[in-house]
């Protein structure tokens, strides 16, 4: 337990996402406990976040796939580990696990990797290849169970190679105890929505998999009238999908308000405010999705695709609800079900999704077994 550590986490930017938000709760939880480490990026809009809790950041062209600069950049990891006394080397994507790889190879520092999401393996006789970089350090962390199924049927790792280490909603952040109703109350309003209508929430970015179109088509089949939908979300540059849900909102009745916001700094309100959050992907399954348990720790309840990660976050009619994928009818009957819900049932489920979270999918838990296996690689490789 007195193991000796000081980690540098890999990553190619440090612009908003989840591998980003993962990247940045673990090095603040870290430090939190007087653990020293840092994290390597092209740099991005969170470096603050971690600068000013000491945390080290070292700049490079990390998001790149050039392989001359792969291999450039593997000389200044190298350079980065050994003037740093870092212990430990901890890479969350594929083209900076080559720099660690090489780097390592040279130096023989000991790595990790973690496999956020479902790679694509088109061509075959490449992506395979270039994949499994992020099988050949000492561990590899999966951030769901899925994931884990899907690497270990696709490339066969050694027994005990993979770790299902859950993504985890910060639990500080995100808590019914974070945002008062009136503050909630009044995030609605301000945004146009009636106080006294139901909103229905959903978070990320607008692109067809995830499926903004699908509760668009649901909200114009629910038989209830007079609600709200809030999509935060860029389109990122995906503006004939993202004029595409504007046209599909622009015809639903005009008792159901749509608002689509681009970004938001205050996560918390949105599910504070928030009836219940959708989550609507289809096509490939989500290999976490955080905003699940980001929405459950608020107390909202959420509406899942069963596929993914999701059938590891919900539990079905306990923790929220699971519909099948892509199924408009089933999804705004779902709706319909939820905004029935006696205020005894509809707290019942918010508290065993609060629960669940805080036991199961927390920042902390994430934390708690990642630290765990650092020491455990630590301990192994200084024998």
């Amino acid at each position: 337990m007195g193991t000796h550590m000081k980690i540098l986490q890999i990553l190619p930017a440090l612009e908003q996402g989840g591998v980003e938000w993962d990247a940045v709760e673990l090095a603040l939880a870290l430090k939190a406990q007087g653990i020293e480490n840092g994290i390597a990026s092209a740099g991005g809009s969170m470096v603050a976040k971690v600068a000013v809790a000491g945390v080290t950041h070292h700049a490079l062209p990390l998001a790149t796939k050039n392989p001359l600069k792969i291999i450039a950049n593997a000389g200044r990891l190298a350079k980065i580990v050994k003037e740093g006394g870092y212990d430990l080397v901890h890479v969350r994507s594929r083209a900076p696990a080559w720099s660690v790889k090489i780097a390592a190879r040279r130096t023989g520092f000991p790595w990790l990797a973690t496999y956020h999401g479902i790679y694509g393996t088109k061509p075959e006789w490449f992506k395979l290849w270039y994949n499994r970089v992020m099988l050949q350090g000492l561990k590899t962390i999966c951030v769901s169970d899925y994931v884990k199924n899907h690497v270990e049927s696709t490339y066969h790792p050694p027994a005990g190679q993979l770790v299902t280490i859950h993504d985890g909603a910060d639990t500080s952040r995100f808590s019914p105890s974070a945002v008062t109703p009136e503050a909630a109350a009044n995030y609605k309003t301000s945004l146009g929505f009636a106080a006294d209508a139901p909103l229905i929430v959903m978070v990320g970015r607008l692109t067809r998999w995830k499926g903004q179109h699908l509760l668009l088509a649901a909200a114009a089949k629910m038989r209830h009238g007079r609600f709200g939908i809030l999509f935060v979300g860029s389109d990122q540059g995906r503006v004939e999908y993202s004029n595409e849900l504007k046209s599909l909102a622009a015809k639903l009745p005009t008792d159901r308000k749509v608002v689509f916001l681009e970004t938001c700094d205050t996560m918390p309100l949105v599910y504070a405010a928030g009836d219940v959050a959708v989550n609507a992907s289809s096509g490939q399954p989500e290999a976490f999705g955080r905003v699940i348990p980001e929405a459950q720790a608020m107390g909202t309840i959420v509406v899942g695709t069963a596929h993914g990660g999701a059938c590891e976050t919900i539990e079905d009619g306990k923790t929220g609800f699971l519909v099948p994928p892509g199924d408009v009818d089933s999804l705004a009957a779902k709706l319909d079900e939820i905004l029935d819900m006696d205020v005894e049932t509809r707290n019942a489920m918010r508290a065993s999704a609060i629960r669940s979270v805080t036991e199961n999918f927390s920042v902390e838990t994430t934390c708690r077994k990642t630290l765990a296996l650092y020491r455990e690689i630590l301990s192994s490789s200084r024998m």
